[in-house]
């Protein structure tokens, strides 16, 4: 470990693929919620490969209900006579606020908690819709966080810098003081940086990218106490 360039007052961490990752798969919710509303055959793995698909396609998402259901439409086009949004979109828009729709990831609240007990201030910084106090309370996560900034809630996305300088206004701590840690190297890395926050990737698959990294979650803690 390489100790970071200021002490550290606080840590912002992003949520989807940081803290949890939907359970068991994208696809088996969408494929279980389509059955029930009699599209069958449609299996959870074609469902998985549809949804990366249009997930990477995406342009200005911003992470509110309309852009969900397009989406998804978009992710069951051919595969079903009546679009989502003409049928179940709302019974499946629902389920993701289900503790069971979610697995918290093993490293999650061995690191929450040992954060905790040592003092440090969280806070998330997250691109999510307004589910994501429901989704962070359903999995019992919320009382972690001092505050949650989802981006529809300010109207901006990582890795716009308005994101995080909102986390940074909230927290009452220089940019420059506080980490981020997230999963993406563009929205959370690049981001946090241009908002002058210091940052990490979380990297569990230790994929070959040029940032400075941690492959768990708990290896955070170590760098409030580095300096």
């Amino acid at each position: 470990m390489s100790a970071l360039a200021l002490k550290l007052e606080a840590l912002t961490v992003d949520v989807g693929g940081t803290l949890i990752e939907a359970y068991p798969s994208v696809g088996h919710v969408y494929a279980e919620v389509a059955s029930r509303h009699g599209v069958r055959q449609v299996t959870p793995e074609l469902l998985n490969q549809r949804f990366v698909e249009s997930w990477r396609s995406r342009q200005e998402f911003h992470h509110s209900r309309a852009a969900w259901e397009a989406l998804v439409d978009q992710v069951f086009s051919g595969l079903s006579s009546t679009p989502p949004s003409q049928s179940f979109f709302g019974d499946l828009y629902e389920q993701f606020t289900k503790a069971e729709r979610w697995r918290v990831l093993p490293d999650v609240v061995p690191a929450l908690e040992a954060l905790a007990s040592s003092g440090v201030r969280m806070a998330v910084v997250s691109n999510w819709d307004e589910r994501l106090r429901m989704v962070l309370k359903a999995v019992r996560l919320h009382d972690y966080f001092e505050t949650i900034i989802a981006s529809h809630d300010i109207g901006f996305t990582k890795p716009s810098t308005v994101i995080f300088e909102q986390a940074a206004k909230k927290l009452g701590v220089p940019p420059d003081m506080i980490l981020h840690v997230g999963d993406h190297p563009r929205e959370d890395v690049d981001g946090a940086h241009a908002a002058g926050f210091q940052a990490l990737l979380l990297d569990r698959k230790s994929s070959p990218i040029p940032f400075q990294r941690i492959a768990s979650l708990d290896a955070v803690l170590a760098y409030f106490h580095s300096v």
